[in-house]
């Protein structure tokens, strides 16, 4: 084989089989991709790259719904909305299924029914060695366990075994800020501090460039049920503030999923300079220290998504995803951007993120856009790293998947 990546795109599990046992055998490095999604995506310049674009069936089994390792969850949001049931997944339609639950799973109902892993009760697995496994509560516990929030170290997930939940209908709200966006950030803090589980928020300030969302600042609010107007009463207080325009609107779940252009063909995305983590508490310091970051980078995002209810209430030790006790999901960045961001800007800020970086529980790995092998520990507690390293030795003792954030034995 060259020095060039070869990719393929099986049809077949028994096909992802041997393509891995050929990888193992000729100690090739293997890259699995399950949705691919954005510009975000990119492509091993060496090995075997496997793309599961074709096995992206979708059955449903009452509640229990069977999703190919190669779906996106705008094609299963639209599937399930046609028997009154939805699983929470990403924002954005062209998501894969098999990364974003891997690595945990922060979706739009996460207050109401926890992550994507939380509602996962089996897998099919084609492990190092080329098998093709079961995993569930009850059936190689260890690899299901660590398969909720480990990420993509032990195995090529092609099945992915879900129990969704009636979802007849949503309420949508959208709350534009025009202004002081400190004191929306309060108010819808502050507002969800005690709100029903069936709402999850969204604060996003985003530049033009931006292709993922409108440009500005924004707070959406979803209602897990047609209830409008319960998240009318709910989000009253952010409707009232001067300068917030509301709408409410009763969509389908599959309709408000992002649509993320396709990125022009050998286009890079630009750098990234800032991170995300899992934070306790969304306090006044750091509400004042995102909206100042804010305002000195104008080509910078920011993004919240409220945590809570269901989520906060699986213990911490039965996945593998970190800080259960979180409230918020806190991503910040800027985009760096030739002749637009210099040094200095560059300098402050990376310092501006460390700051706000040294009080979080935990990194996310699923917006996590860069491989950083020192990184990888923080996305873990201590304990949950361990207990991965063990199984990562039972099931890839020679790592062929660590194409990923890796979790080194």
């Amino acid at each position: 084989m060259s020095d060039e990546a070869f990719t393929t795109r099986p049809t077949t599990v028994a096909e992802v089989a041997d393509l891995v046992r050929r990888a193992h055998q000729q100690e090739l490095p293997l890259t699995v991709v399950s949705g691919g999604h954005g510009p975000w995506s990119h492509a091993p310049s060496d090995g075997i790259r496997i793309e599961l674009a074709a096995l992206a069936a979708i059955e449903i089994d009452g509640t229990v719904v069977h999703v190919g390792g190669g779906a996106v969850w705008g094609d299963v949001a639209a599937a399930l909305a046609e028997h009154g049931l939805a699983i929470s997944s990403g924002d954005t339609a062209s998501v894969g299924v098999g990364g974003l639950t891997l690595g945990g799973g922060i979706g739009w109902m996460v207050r109401a029914w926890g992550l994507a892993v939380d509602q996962l009760v089996g897998a099919q697995v084609v492990t190092a060695g080329g098998e093709i496994v079961e995993a569930s509560a009850t059936e190689n516990a260890d690899l299901f366990w660590a398969l909720r929030g480990g990420g993509g170290n032990f195995g090529v997930v092609t099945r992915f075994d879900f129990r969704a939940h009636p979802l007849p209908a949503i309420t949508y709200g959208e709350h534009v800020i025009s202004e002081d966006a400190a004191r929306a950030l309060r108010v819808m803090r502050d507002v969800m501090r005690d709100a029903p589980r069936e709402v999850t928020v969204t604060y996003m300030d985003v530049p033009p460039m931006d292709p993922s969302a409108p440009a500005g600042a924004r707070t959406s609010a979803v209602w897990a049920s047609g209830a409008e107007g319960r998240l009318h009463e709910v989000m009253a207080p952010v409707a009232a503030l001067p300068g917030v325009s509301a709408e409410y609107t009763t969509p389908r779940y599959r309709d408000i999923l992002l649509e993320m252009p396709e990125a022009p063909e050998g286009a890079e995305p630009p750098g990234f300079i800032g991170g995300n983590g899992l934070f306790a508490h969304l306090d006044d310091d750091l509400i004042d220290a995102l909206v100042r970051f804010k305002g000195a980078h104008p080509a910078s995002v920011i993004f919240l998504r409220s945590l809570g209810g269901a989520f906060s209430e699986v213990e911490q030790g039965a996945t593998a995803f970190p800080a259960r006790a979180a409230t918020w999901f806190v991503m910040v960045g800027g985009f760096d951007i030739p002749g637009l961001v210099d040094d200095q800007a560059r300098e402050a800020m990376r310092s501006e993120w460390a700051q706000m970086e040294t009080r979080r529980l935990a990194e996310y790995g699923n917006f996590a856009v860069e491989e950083r092998p020192d990184a990888v520990r923080g996305m873990f507690t201590p304990e949950a790293y361990e207990r991965l390293r063990m199984i990562k030795r039972a099931w890839d003792p020679d790592n062929l998947f660590r194409r990923n954030h890796n979790v080194v034995m």
